[in-house]
């Protein structure tokens, strides 16, 4: 341990060059996963996050990824602090589980790898990865039928997967063992080694540079100015309690109203974020571990407040979390948590956003769309097994002020850090053929700034597969709307095989020969009347599909001319009442 520095005496330009570098190491850690990478999960839509800590375990950058990847990257690094007290130079260790491991779910395994300089721990440098299969009942690492843990999969506590700088080919193995992708996973834990590997080499050349005398007062300094800049955000807001709830319709197997409630009381400059009155664990895997639920709330915090306040945990230190067990938010193991990471994760958000609107309505958040996609998985020519994810069905974003919803973005967990794949090449890699890929027509939340559209998506199966089923954004909308922008619309889905389209359930698993998939994506809320949106602005949607003539009209208040071309501002004064 040392002395805590006093960051006041630092030179502030050594001090922000400090905090480019190690957001600079994330990022080319994050890099070097792309590139390397085997599984189109990783090579095309980064579903990976790389990450750092300090010697002890304190989040140092997170600059890297998907944010509800990192926001409790600290908490495997101190289990596996805990786990190991003989850590030695060259040692890189695994870690998953999220009851022992301080992990958020199975699917996403870390690689720590301790950075020593002058024979002491100087860093962890971390790469969190979502692999294609670890196992369990389903194909693809999501079991919607799983009702504890054991069912999803192969369970990582802390484990030493490189001893000294030498490989332990019997851990390695029983890795592999326990995968439908071997061939997957080995090249992809290669490079998710290859990438803490460059990681640590930047990590030396820091301490290096900075020096024995000043690298630990650099770091403890960037982690500071991040509690600084947190603590005047959350200063800024009015002293009260605000309180904030979402819910989900089913627990994966009956439809229920499960809620999240939130209560987030400012005081000064801090925060207390208590979540006391959601309701008890569900049957089914959308529970959240405790390090999930704790990401997704500093995801709501900082996404809210102010998004270039760097993250880490200084950030983090005015905010305090209680979120009791045995319910969603924090469950009794063996509760099933696989689902946590993008629901409830979104609730989570979503009740934060709606309580902090309170504090701050200029700053109120629209809602975004739930998902509605499917997992498909099926035997590969070699005789291993692909896994793909409709990802080209992911929803809409909800609008700002200032700003539209995205028309198409990842899930809210990811803040748009997925990227939408390739159709063409999933067209090589899986016996699937697009038919349509095109944004939605009147769905987007109406509003001064509407929310994002959702996407229609069409797709022929060319081939038997076995499908997770994962359509939560099914059933109710969840693009709310804010001062008085309207609600954007909710998901369908529906598979043609052979005979009369059928309605996949919400959330289950099943085996369907070729067939078509038919999505709408959910869409997003908007922000504000709908009448006051700038009239070339609804021009622009029309043109674009997104906005009917009809729906001009009869909720913006703009008439198009017959041409669809211009609008008639005549006509448009009258029905806005000017």
């Amino acid at each position: 341990m040392h002395a805590p520095a006093d960051s006041t005496r630092l030179d502030p330009v050594t001090l922000a060059l400090v905090q480019k570098r190690v957001d600079h190491v994330a990022e080319r850690m994050g890099q070097v996963m792309l590139k390397t990478a085997r599984s189109p999960i990783f090579n095309q839509s980064h579903d990976f996050s790389c990450f750092l800590t300090d010697g002890r375990g304190r989040l140092v950058s997170q600059a890297d990824g998907i944010p509800i990847h990192t926001g409790g990257g600290g908490l495997i690094v101190e289990a596996v602090l805990r786990a190991f007290d003989d850590i030695a130079d060259g040692d890189v260790f695994i870690s998953s589980d999220p009851y022992v491991a301080g992990g958020n779910h199975l699917p996403d395994w870390v690689v720590s790898r301790p950075v020593f300089v002058d024979g002491e721990i100087f860093a962890f440098v971390c790469n969190r990865a979502h692999q294609s299969d670890i196992g369990g009942g389903v194909a693809g690492t999501y079991n919607p039928a799983a009702t504890e843990i054991f069912h999803e999969g192969i369970r990582l506590p802390p484990l030493r997967l490189v001893e000294r700088g030498r490989l332990r080919r019997d851990l390695w193995e029983l890795l592999l063992l326990n995968s439908r992708c071997a061939d997957l996973l080995d090249g992809d834990l290669n490079a998710m080694l290859g990438s803490t590997q460059i990681g640590a080499e930047q990590m030396t050349g820091l301490a290096r540079d900075l020096g024995a005398a000043e690298r630990l007062a650099y770091i403890d300094g960037i982690l500071d100015y991040a509690d600084r800049r947190m603590r005047a955000a959350v200063a800024a807001l009015p002293d009260g309690v605000y309180v904030g709830a979402e819910m989900t319709d089913n627990d994966c197997f009956v439809a229920r109203d499960i809620w999240i409630r939130v209560a987030i009381t400012k005081s000064g400059d801090r925060l207390r974020v208590d979540y006391t009155g959601t309701d008890p664990q569900m049957k089914g895997f959308k529970n959240s571990s405790i390090s999930n639920t704790r990401s997704a709330t500093y995801v709501a915090l900082t996404s809210f407040l102010d998004p270039e306040i760097p993250r880490n945990a200084g950030t983090y230190r005015c905010v305090d979390i209680e979120a009791p067990l045995g319910t969603v938010l924090n469950p009794r193991p063996p509760a099933p948590v696989t689902m946590c990471t993008v629901l409830p994760s979104h609730e989570i958000i979503h009740a934060c956003w709606m309580a902090l609107a309170k504090a701050a309505p200029d700053r109120a958040c629209a809602g975004w769309g739930k998902i509605t996609h499917c997992n498909m998985a099926g035997p590969t020519p070699s005789g291993s097994t692909y896994v793909m994810y409709h990802w080209g069905a992911l929803p809409a974003a909800g609008a700002v002020r200032g700003r539209d919803g995205f028309e198409q973005i990842g899930p809210l967990n990811s803040l748009g850090k997925l990227v939408v794949p390739n159709c063409e090449t999933y067209e090589q890699l899986y016996p699937v053929r697009f038919m349509q890929h095109e944004l939605r027509c009147d769905a987007a939340g109406p509003g001064e700034f509407r929310g994002g559209s959702g996407a229609a998506y069409h797709v022929i199966v060319e081939a038997e597969a076995e499908y997770a089923f994962r359509g939560e954004g099914q059933r109710t909308p969840s693009g709310y709307g804010v001062h008085g922008g309207g609600m954007g619309a909710a998901g369908n889905v529906e598979f043609h095989a052979g005979g009369a389209p059928w309605t996949p359930p919400q959330f289950g698993t099943g085996r369907v020969g070729p067939t078509e998939i038919k999505i709408h994506s959910p869409a997003g809320g908007g922000w504000g009347d709908p009448k006051k949106r700038a009239a070339d602005l609804v021009l622009l949607d029309v043109r674009n599909g997104i906005v009917s003539a009809q729906a001009a009209r009869a909720v913006y208040g703009v008439a198009i001319t017959a041409d669809g071309r211009s609008v008639d501002i005549a006509a448009t004064r009258a029905l806005r009442g000017e």
